[in-house]
């Protein structure tokens, strides 16, 4: 499918859509390397609309993460634009929050105050958001846990407590770089799940990056391949598969269907 092709989010659905829009329009990025420049990505096009659950894959070293950290305002583009609400980022966006692959928690810091960092980071009354940082541990299942400290957490539970960091001042852009893909494959359908519900509750808009085929099927509105380095934009795939979706999803023809053409695309066996 096309970036332009209309394609509607259960939160469009309900007329609770939120997030932000983002645009990438002939998006190129390239590197200073001591051997010369590397081009890591070159006239990237797409969108994703609010409310929409957009996945990133591609192999290893494409500018996946490259283009998180674009969108995010922390890196720059060398070519191109990046648009959020058509707007050119030309720096930090405080509308975005981040999850990366580890939840890199400072060890130090409790639950609760690891979620509240942020919102310490961006200058704000603490206290405004105390009770947000609450119902944010309570929506992730974490009740109980507000003064532990991340060493006396599991890998999944650290991660819960990233995505409420990610979400305590209150993002219209969620983005995701692999955040599952240290977790145990039990750990990783929870998480899945959890992220699913999340998202049906916030109408954030989601961009996620990830190495994983089925969870990109199971998880998306639509699939965004890129190719090797320099990273383009391969094919842009709609899941049309019914939400709510859960693990029995993967058992359905259409998701194998799915899954099947992603492996094709990328090389994959299988």
């Amino acid at each position: 499918m096309k970036s332009g092709a209309k394609i509607t989010t259960p939160a469009q659905q309900s007329g609770a859509a939120r997030g932000f829009h983002v645009e990438f329009m002939g998006l190129g990025k390239t590197y200073a390397a001591r051997d010369g420049a590397v081009t890591a990505l070159e006239e990237v096009s797409f969108g994703v609309r609010r409310g929409e659950f957009v996945s990133i894959v591609g192999p290893s070293g494409c500018g996946k993460s490259t283009l998180l950290k674009i969108i995010l305002g922390v890196v720059p583009l060398s070519s191109g634009e990046a648009l959020l609400e058509g707007r050119s980022v030309r720096g930090p966006q405080v509308g975005a929050g981040m999850v990366f692959q580890t939840a890199a928690l400072p060890p130090w810091r409790r639950v609760i105050d690891n979620v509240l960092l942020p919102i310490e980071i961006l200058g704000l009354p603490r206290r405004d958001y105390r009770a947000k940082a609450q119902k944010l541990i309570e929506m992730v299942g974490l009740a109980g846990f507000e003064m532990k400290l991340p060493n006396e957490l599991s890998g999944g539970m650290q991660q819960r407590v990233s995505i409420c960091r990610a979400l305590i001042h209150d993002p219209e852009l969620l983005l995701m770089d692999e955040p599952f893909g240290a977790l145990d494959a039990l750990t990783r359908e929870i998480m899945q799940a959890e992220l699913l519900r999340i998202w049906a509750e916030t109408h954030k808009t989601v961009l996620f990056v990830t190495h994983s085929i089925d969870e990109a099927v199971l998880l998306s509105d639509r699939v965004v391949v890129i190719t090797p380095r320099p990273g383009r934009v391969a094919r842009d795939i709609a899941i049309d598969l019914p939400r709510p979706r859960g693990p029995e999803s993967r058992s359905l023809p259409l998701f194998q269907d799915h899954a099947r053409t992603l492996r094709h695309l990328l090389g994959v066996g299988g």
